[in-house]
């Protein structure tokens, strides 16, 4: 039998405390935050991919002179406002097949001196017809 306080309270009670709410929380909270910084990034980065998919995948890219790729890619980039992406970060490597390369770095600022260092690469054959 359970024994009740002059309240009517239980002596068995369930529940958060309200330290703990807080706690969970800021944990919540800190990664919303995380996600809040990252995830226009990774956006971004999806962004890059299609462009340069598209111009990979476009009839005769392979035989395109590489400064011609170049720009056309940033032209493209420009007009999706994609940011972090410049003419130096693309490259085209030549081996059993001709590969459209995109390779750059973003920096984010996190929290005080914490920062966010990530690194993307897109690989793409380019289409000979």
């Amino acid at each position: 039998m359970k024994h009740s306080d002059r309240n009517g309270f239980s002596g068995n009670q369930r529940g958060m405390t309200l330290i703990g709410f807080i706690i969970i929380l800021s944990f919540v909270l800190f990664f919303v935050y995380i996600g809040i910084k990252l995830v226009p990034i990774y956006l971004n980065h999806w962004s890059v991919a299609s462009e340069v998919r598209a111009i990979a995948q476009e009839p005769g890219s392979a035989n395109t002179p590489p400064n011609t790729i170049r720009r056309n890619l940033t032209s493209r980039l420009h007009l999706s406002y994609v940011d972090h992406v410049d003419a130096e970060n693309i490259s085209i490597e030549q081996g059993r097949e001709r590969l459209l390369i995109v390779d750059y770095q973003v920096e984010t600022h996190l929290i005080a001196n914490i920062d966010a260092v990530l690194s993307f690469r897109t690989e793409e054959p380019m289409r000979a017809n």
